[in-house]
């Protein structure tokens, strides 16, 4: 008799949480994660982050089964179908959008959830439309943790899923109230809504091994909230001090928000969290769909002047753009994860040899073949090209998963 048990895939540790998960999700094959944070004297287990992905997992999917451990350590996840914005386990506040709310002893930027959800809707049976609400949500980038502003997940991340064939025009981010890392870099109090409205059959096969080309423009985004507006200016004056040397072409738009009310756990009492401010940068190149990205913020304890946020983030954007490459490491990990999911053809893509070596990327590679996805091809792009770039193009070979609940005609 056959043994009908499904074969989970077996992985320990609680790195990558979120891309294991998500691949997990899109290739159907269960998942056993063991030894979570299981030599911690005093936080063992899931992390609150974690266990409100895991609840937003839920609440786009239809038919999951998680199962956790006494201890949190172990975790057991059964895929079921990518529902989206349909009746299911999530809160609604309409007939097509889900409000999902963050706890405030949240330390994770709102793009820990936006990434991995981004990745799903695509393969979504219905429109994923989610919004982020309660005292732990945080839009802008952290400093530990290293998580992307919402405006460079806006600017950055968003438009190269257009080189998939998933029109960003459809894709619509809202920030409804933003947020710094409040008190420790726990809750925010902000409010984000996502609305993904791009469902397709397969991603489109990616060809992105030219020349990077040179930087034409530079965009960006100063944000503060709580403290004086003139915050703003001073870190955009700082930062064109250093790119108004190499790029003409720089404009940084300056955003201003109240800090946001959160009501005290067990009182009546509201008070100010999320206060600070930070700087997001986005230089285009040339070539299309060729984006870098830099995000500095003030920690959350101070001592910081708006002047060194200004610069650092400059400095940091520079070098993001010396790694070289056609996508930058920030977006990796999901123009990688788009190309081992679209049809059954051999996607290129150039990346710089400090973006493919980064342990993340590595990591992505191992989980990706622990899934079934084959495994890449990696050479020298400088044997096609007369100057030394020490840049490698890099070859993924699509699975062809695709959209299983999307209706084709």
């Amino acid at each position: 008799m056959a043994d009908s048990k499904p074969q989970f895939v077996r992985l320990t540790g609680h790195r990558a949480f979120t891309q294991r998960l998500v691949l997990a999700t899109l290739s159907g094959k269960p998942i056993h994660i063991t030894k979570i944070r299981s030599t911690s004297p005093t936080n063992p287990g899931l992390a609150p982050h974690e266990v409100s992905f895991l609840r937003l997992l839920e609440a786009v999917t239809n038919g999951s089964v998680i199962d956790v451990s006494y201890s949190g350590t172990t975790l057991a996840y059964q895929p079921g179908l990518i529902t989206g914005s349909v009746p299911g386990a999530g809160t609604f506040l309409s007939n097509d959008l889900i409000e999902h709310t963050i706890p405030a002893n949240n330390t994770r930027g709102i793009t820990y959830f936006l990434l991995p959800l981004a990745l799903l809707a695509p393969f979504s049976k219905a429109h994923m439309n989610v919004r982020f609400s309660g005292p732990g949500v945080i839009t802008s980038s952290t400093n530990a943790p290293g998580d992307l502003s919402i405006d460079t997940f806006r600017t950055a991340i968003l438009p190269l899923y257009g080189l998939f064939g998933i029109p960003p025009a459809r894709i619509e981010l809202r920030v409804l109230s933003r947020s710094c890392p409040g008190p420790g870099g726990k809750g925010g109090g902000g409010v984000v809504e996502l609305r993904f409205a791009s469902q397709v059959r397969l991603p489109k096969t990616l060809h992105l091994n030219r020349k990077p080309g040179r930087i034409r423009r530079i965009r960006g985004v100063a944000y503060c909230t709580g403290v004086s507006a003139s915050h703003n200016n001073r870190m955009i004056t700082s930062a064109r001090g250093v790119l108004n040397q190499l790029v003409s072409d720089v404009h940084v738009a300056a955003q201003y928000d109240p800090a946001p009310l959160v009501q005290e756990k067990g009182s009546t009492m509201k008070k100010k969290i999320g206060i600070g401010f930070g700087l997001s940068l986005v230089a285009e190149s040339s070539a299309e769909g060729v984006i870098y990205a830099a995000d500095v913020v003030a920690p959350p304890e101070g001592g910081v002047v708006p002047e060194d946020i200004g610069t650092r983030c400059a400095y940091q954007l520079l070098e993001v753009i010396a790694q070289g490459g056609c996508v930058s490491a920030a977006a990796a990990p999901t123009v990688l994860t788009l190309m081992a999911m679209g049809s059954e053809d051999v996607g290129r893509v150039r990346l710089g040899r400090e973006v493919l070596g980064r342990e993340e990327t590595i990591g992505l590679a191992r989980d990706l073949k622990a899934f079934g996805a084959a495994s890449w091809g990696i050479r020298d792009a400088d044997k096609e090209e007369d100057e030394a770039t020490g840049e490698l193009i890099v070859s993924v070979k699509g699975t062809g998963v695709g959209n299983i609940g999307r209706k084709v005609a």
